[in-house]
């Protein structure tokens, strides 16, 4: 079985933007060829197909797998390192302030983060979840993540970061504990006092993406309840962000999403409390440099001050080490 590999500079992705340098490296995915092979199969002449051979030879895309002798003539079959290319890289903002890339949970705390710390440091997100963010960090597509797993133990994180890394010497820090509930319309004008009342037809009812915190806990309650999601009017319409769902309510197009007691607020929204989390930031001990601006901002009175001002918020413990 042939592996699936990582492209992950841009010096390859520029060597593949040449569609004809691209085409030549699928030939050799299927099978070993020659440059008179590939010449033929392409009507390219030789020569030019020596130059994005050794284009591609140097970019350690290819490989010669094999020399054959025939009396005089030499012959060089070539291959493609892989079976196939994941193109895995994030364009980044040239600047001379450094960039961090954060992905997983979103976080409204880390939105103010993002703008105080703006003249020093750009923080760019990709809110997809608390799962798919730790994924995310694994691969190299983020330099920290952002997750609230509540386990089946009733432990916050860990259980989670123990199993996907493994072989990875990872931090957490707590960013904050939060309050989630129910973000109802103004007014509640439905009467929604709990979660076994969305799973009626009249109800319109806005979901989180799969792999979010906020979507794990809500699936774990609903078999908790015994809730069959099938009776619950939206379930399968999600957004990625707690403020998407709060505007969706605000906007009178669903009458009931889960989320953040501060989002809630936010947009004037009804809220009846459900839970209190952990939220942690993850990060690979490898990264602490690059992340000292923001790691050195959870320890300030200036951070502590703001985000008691987010209804909701909880810093009794930010900026605190949680022991894997």
């Amino acid at each position: 079985m042939q592996n699936i590999e990582a492209v992950h500079t841009f010096e390859q992705i520029k060597l593949l933007a040449d569609s004809r340098r691209m085409e030549i490296l699928r030939l050799l995915m299927a099978s070993p060829a020659t440059l008179t092979h590939l010449a033929r199969t392409l009507k390219q002449s030789p020569a030019r197909i020596r130059h994005h051979i050794l284009a591609l030879e140097a970019g350690d895309l290819i490989e010669v797998s094999e020399i054959r002798k025939t009396g005089k003539v030499t012959e060089k079959f070539y291959r493609a390192k892989g079976g196939a290319f994941l193109l895995q890289e994030i364009v980044l903002p040239k600047s001379k302030k450094p960039a961090i890339i954060f992905s997983g949970s979103h976080d409204l705390a880390l939105e103010e983060i993002a703008e105080h710390l703006s003249r020093h440091v750009t923080i760019l997100s990709l809110p997809v979840g608390s799962l798919d963010g730790l994924v995310n960090l694994r691969q190299g597509l983020c330099q920290i993540a952002g997750a609230h797993i509540l386990d089946e133990t009733g432990e916050y994180n860990t259980p989670t970061i123990r199993h996907l890394f493994p072989d990875r010497n990872v931090e957490l820090v707590t960013l904050a504990y939060r309050t989630q509930g129910l973000m109802l319309t103004a007014g509640n004008p439905k009467g929604i006092k709990k979660i076994s009342d969305i799973a009626h037809e009249n109800v319109k009812f806005v979901n989180r993406n799969a792999g979010s915190g906020t979507r794990l806990w809500f699936d774990a309650e609903l078999k908790k309840q015994k809730i069959d999601s099938t009776y619950i009017n939206g379930y399968g319409n999600t957004v990625k962000t707690h403020s998407e769902a709060a505007v969706l309510v605000s906007q009178n197009k669903v009458d009931v999403s889960v989320g953040l007691q501060a989002a809630a607020h936010q947009h004037g929204l009804n809220f009846i409390p459900l839970f209190e989390e952990r939220y942690d930031l993850i990060l690979p001990r490898e990264n602490k440099k690059t992340l000292s601006p923001l790691l050195d901002y959870l320890q300030t009175s200036t951070f502590r001050a703001g985000l008691n001002t987010l209804t909701g918020y909880n810093a009794s413990h930010s900026g605190e080490q949680v022991v894997l």
